[in-house]
């Protein structure tokens, strides 16, 4: 419509503001099913007349809407709360219209007081009755019809006629049934409810290709399966694989991504695609999809799910190069154009070309990739550089999903700039990967979790912190030392609900770094690699203890539910967690020198930490060998963390 054509003018009502609202309604905000969530907007119309507004929510590809009335509560806004009751992604639009019943009851009475002859209004009254009754189910408009014919009845008694005409029960009814015809509706909005699982997982990433050990012999998904046992008890309730699938044996990678591999190296799993098949495929070094499902259902069995890497690239033997050449990118010389991120090459990928003019066969097969993993029991992925992929593209592809198979989570793997990072998100991306790897200062975490937890941003960001993964080793993490690989990892499993490590290099302490790179030498991502599980200095215990704080604690179960309390020394970060009631509350201070002993001074005396305390504050520190009490009296309690021995403190409150 022209910005200058003229609107329905029966259409009185203006509706304004909407809470939440992600871009106009265009993006979803995201919850978890079991959140009360808040609605709000502005109505409000011409002249003095009141107006009924109501909250319409329905999930996409139905037809009936849940209805509530939004309240007012003063200055032309409206509330209404709403509890999430299923997942899935759903529309919701705000819709008022003008109460001509309720307007004109609300004057009735008023001239009543002022003792206006009331016969001409009570006539009034009846037609507006009148008209209700014809918008009315059979058993309402047979009393509404009743009552405007003794409110029109002149010779009736007035004071019967005033008496009904200030009834608040006729008043309820004919309410029921304003004009909607005439009644003004927003621009209907989106909104995603997740399952639980999206606000709280801990993830295990590992190759079951190197699950032997020996770093000679190819792993399978048998042997994969006898490490959930471990992994289980690690505390973990996803394990992730990288892709799966057969890998590229053309411009084959060797170890430390050489370019001149030996006939034994495995190549790197994300050049997908080989003779034996692709996306839908799996290597068939690893097993057959009957050994995979074995493994789904053993994961299961120990409350875990299993996520698999969906990487959108292919190999240049993929079947899909051959088979859709339109697909590609090809060069004047009839070359196709590999994946480049100069300096960087990666010969043995080729990037998909988003700009074909074939692009809708190739949506419908990209999307048919997750549709074929779902059917076998796949319910989480973790997408490998979607920032580099059609955004458009994930918006239609997730939402989409989302709309048949709601339980499904999505892990952005965008180590990208923050404006691409978010969009993703809003396109349905459950989790993204975070900057958290390099804030390595307390005013660093701070200002960033604060940016995370108090921005806009929280409605449909909600961050996955890795300390780790196959592509990065953190300078701080390349010493070696235990204090860093404990500190880093209860930074980020007390910061985020969401968190994940890459093992077993993290937990044993796996630090040498590739020569001016901050990655592993000798990367698992080329080739098989030689484990100790038992290696001596292990922080399996120290990860397993952070693990069951989290599956035990609520106040570790969300992530937006953090106050940060001052503290004397700047290399020591403390913070409160706490859950929605507040009796789960906990006060986790780390020492963020990972070398020396620091020590200093709290202060809980914020209003907004809601610790003022007048006695002891009784805490206890689960995070110790054996759970330690302590009793503070004093409101800026001093306390000192020695890495060697104590990285970290998580005490629980007790009233």
């Amino acid at each position: 419509m022209s910005f200058l054509a003229k609107p329905a003018g029966i259409r009185r009502v203006v509706i304004d503001q909407i809470t939440p609202s992600i871009d106009g309604g265009r993006h979803p905000f995201k919850r978890v099913v079991g959140d009360w969530v808040a609605f709000a907007a502005h109505a409000f119309t011409d002249s003095h007349d009141l107006i009924q507004v109501e909250l319409r929510i329905r999930k996409i590809n139905t037809k009936s809407w849940q209805v509530f009335p939004m309240a007012p509560r003063g200055n032309d806004e409206f509330e209404a709360t709403y509890r999430t009751e299923s997942i899935g992604l759903f529309e919701y639009e705000i819709a008022g219209v003008v109460d001509h019943y309720g307007s004109w009851y609300e004057g009735f009475q008023k001239k009543h007081q002022e003792g206006v002859p009331l016969d001409l209004e009570c006539r009034i009254g009846a037609e507006l009755l009148e008209q209700a009754a014809k918008r009315a189910n059979k058993k309402h408009a047979a009393k509404l019809l009743e009552w405007a014919a003794q409110l029109v009845d002149s010779t009736a008694d007035i004071k019967a006629r005033i008496n009904l005409a200030c009834s608040r029960h006729v008043a309820g009814i004919a309410r029921i049934y304003p004009q909607r015809d005439w009644e003004t509706t927003s621009t209907r909005s989106l909104m995603l409810i997740e399952r639980g699982l999206a606000a709280f997982s801990t993830w295990y990433e590992y190759f079951p290709r190197s699950c032997v050990y020996d770093g000679k012999t190819h792993g399978t998904f048998k042997d994969a399966v006898k490490q959930l046992p471990l992994i289980h008890k690690m505390g973990f309730n996803i394990v992730y694989f990288p892709p799966i699938h057969p890998v590229g044996r053309e411009f084959r990678k060797g170890k430390n991504n050489t370019l001149n591999p030996s006939s034994e190296d495995v190549g790197s799993p994300w050049a997908v695609g080989a003779k034996e098949g692709g996306h839908k495929s799996i290597l068939p070094a690893l097993g057959s999809l009957e050994d995979f499902q074995h493994f789904l259902e053993e994961a299961g069995m120990r409350g875990m799910e299993v996520a698999l890497d969906i990487a959108f690239q292919c190999a240049p033997d993929h079947p899909w190069v051959k088979k859709h050449p339109k697909w590609f990118r090809w060069r004047p010389d009839g070359t196709v154009q590999y994946a480049e991120n100069p300096p960087k090459k990666y010969q043995d990928i080729l990037p998909i070309n988003f700009e074909s003019e074939d692009w809708k066969n190739l949506w419908d097969e990209l999307k048919s990739v997750f549709e074929y993993w779902i059917e076998q029991g796949v319910k989480v992925f973790r997408v490998d550089n979607p920032h580099t992929k059609s955004m458009e593209f994930w918006r239609w592809c997730i939402f989409n999903i989302k709309a048949k198979h709601p339980e499904v989570i999505f892990l952005a793997e965008a180590f990208t700039r923050p404006k691409r990072k978010y969009f993703l998100a809003k396109s349905g991306f459950t989790h993204g990967y975070t900057y958290f790897t390099w804030r390595n200062t307390a005013a660093e975490l701070k200002q960033y979790i604060e940016e995370l937890t108090q921005s806009e941003s929280k409605e449909y960001f909600w961050p996955n912190f890795w300390p780790n993964t196959p592509d990065i080793l953190h300078a701080d993490l390349q010493t070696g030392k235990r204090a860093t690989f404990i500190g880093r990892y209860v930074l980020a499993a007390t910061l985020s609900s969401n968190v994940g490590l890459y093992g077993p290099a993290y937990e044993l302490l796996d630090h040498e770094p590739y020569p001016g790179k901050e990655e592993n030498n000798h990367s698992e991502k080329y080739q098989l690699k030689a484990w100790d599980l038992d290696k001596p200095g292990n922080i399996r215990a120290e990860i397993a203890r952070m693990n069951a704080i989290r599956n035990k604690h609520e106040a570790f179960q969300r992530t937006f539910n953090i106050h940060f309390i001052p503290c004397s020394n700047s290399r020591i970060i403390a913070y409160l967690k706490q859950n929605f009631e507040k009796n789960d509350r906990f006060i986790v201070v780390v020492n963020m020198d990972w070398e020396n002993q620091q020590g200093g001074k709290l202060d809980l005396t914020a209003k907004a930490l809601d610790l003022g305390h007048t006695g002891t504050l009784r805490l206890v520190d689960h995070f110790a060998d054996a759970p330690k009490e302590y009793l503070w009296d004093d409101k800026k309690p001093y306390l000192e963390l020695n890495p060697q021995k104590c990285t970290a403190h998580i005490f629980q409150i007790i009233d």
